[in-house]
């Protein structure tokens, strides 16, 4: 059973590794391509989806006024 087990807990590092390197890959993409945009390009603007949809329910663009 020590085999089985060993296998189980081998197989559980590689995958936790696969995952970490993914996300890392997703998120250093992320940032080189808002980093090729410019300075002026916000984050917000070019993932719309992923970043703010769920914090505000609306992307709004230009100047916003407090209300």
């Amino acid at each position: 059973m020590k085999l089985k087990y060993k296998l189980m807990a081998a197989a559980a590092i590689a995958t936790i590794a696969v995952i970490y390197k993914t996300r890392r890959r997703n998120t250093l993409m992320r940032l080189e391509h808002t980093a090729d945009e410019g300075y002026e390009t916000a984050h917000d603007i070019l993932y719309p989806d992923k970043l703010t949809r769920w914090r505000t329910g609306k992307l709004r663009y230009g100047p916003v006024l407090p209300q």
